[in-house]
């Protein structure tokens, strides 16, 4: 099979995987699993590519019905600062900000049998419609806690960041500056943050706290 720009995509199921990568985002543990027939087969195709091309991995059209998963390759002047650096022992693989939700437990094998050989790809959320309406909320989220949230506590010297929202539909917070490890916290939390967060975002559930809080001089109260 000879393969150019475009390596090959194909969605199949198999369960034979020897690698599992996890690298921490902001929003979730991103998980992808390649197999070493499929990491030796992208380390020949990149032998006879230019030095430092690399992998990428996308997902083409995501969350809707006609969704198609691909690899091609990464040529160095296509990084994206937003791009997911996924390193194994001999290649680096790239995944844009935008797929890599619906690649989360994508599965990438190299099968090859008497007659042919071929490249496939399983990616069981590609199609999920709900990962879109979860990163947009994961959006607003960050955008009321840094336009109205942060902006009070930093009358204090604290922040907040938004840590994950959780599929029972929970956000789960961490404070920082002044916040950490101050008395007034847990108000904070309740009768400030989720109040106001509720109000504004109906589906959400509530506001979970996970900062191992430390009380220093840099505490407000």
């Amino acid at each position: 099979m000879i393969i150019k720009n475009l390596l090959y995509l194909v969605l199949l199921t198999t369960k034979t995987y020897n690698f599992l990568l996890i690298c921490s985002t902001i929003e979730l543990i991103f998980m992808i699993y390649i197999s070493d027939a499929a990491q030796k087969h992208f380390i020949r195709l990149l032998s006879h590519q230019k030095f430092g091309t690399q992998i990428r991995v996308f997902v083409i059209n995501p969350g809707t019905s006609n969704a198609e998963c691909a690899v091609s390759y990464c040529f160095p002047n296509t990084i994206e600062d937003t791009d997911l650096k996924l390193e194994f022992d001999n290649i680096t693989v790239y995944v844009d900000k935008l797929s890599a939700p619906y690649l989360q437990d994508a599965e990438i094998d190299f099968l090859v049998d008497k007659f042919d050989s071929q490249l496939t790809l399983k990616a069981p959320n590609a199609k999920k419609r709900k990962l879109i309406d979860e990163i947009q909320l994961i959006d607003q989220v960050k955008y009321f806690l840094e336009s109205k949230i942060n902006p009070e506590l930093a009358i204090h010297g604290g922040q907040v960041t938004l840590v994950e929202i959780t599929s029972d539909m929970f956000v789960v917070l961490q404070f920082g500056g002044g916040c950490n490890g101050c008395s007034m916290v847990d108000y904070t939390l309740k009768d400030g943050i989720e109040k106001e967060m509720l109000a504004t975002f109906p589906k959400l559930k509530g506001v979970k706290d996970i900062t191992k809080h430390q009380r220093n001089q840099h505490s407000y109260y």
